[in-house]
């Protein structure tokens, strides 16, 4: 991962409350798990940043490295990686992720 793509996502996850990384853009998903997780936020009200992965390549596979994790879409609540869109359902579900995103809010 080239540093520029890690400073850009960093200051993207600090600077926002909360953060999606995902393919396309929260009007026009580009694929269906961008597509779950921005049904999920917008379900529970939430106010979000995104990042469309596909307009950078630097960013789509420096996000991989950033979080460790191997999937987009990736959730960032308050710098912290919440996880991918499975992650996000379960969590969804269960009413932890309503409860998150409300004591970001607070």
């Amino acid at each position: 991962m080239t540093e520029d793509a890690n400073a850009r996502i960093d200051a993207v996850v600090k600077n926002n409350a909360v953060v999606l990384f995902m393919k396309g853009t929260p009007l026009f998903p580009q694929c269906g798990f961008s597509s779950r997780a921005i049904a999920i936020l917008e379900r529970l009200g939430a106010e979000f940043e995104s990042v469309d992965v596909l307009q950078d390549q630097g960013v789509r596979q420096g996000i991989k490295a950033y979080s460790d994790w191997p999937t987009i879409p990736q959730l960032y609540v308050n710098g912290e990686f919440v996880g991918g869109s499975d992650i996000m359902m379960e969590m969804y579900e269960s009413g932890e992720l309503a409860d998150l995103l409300k004591a970001e809010a607070a």
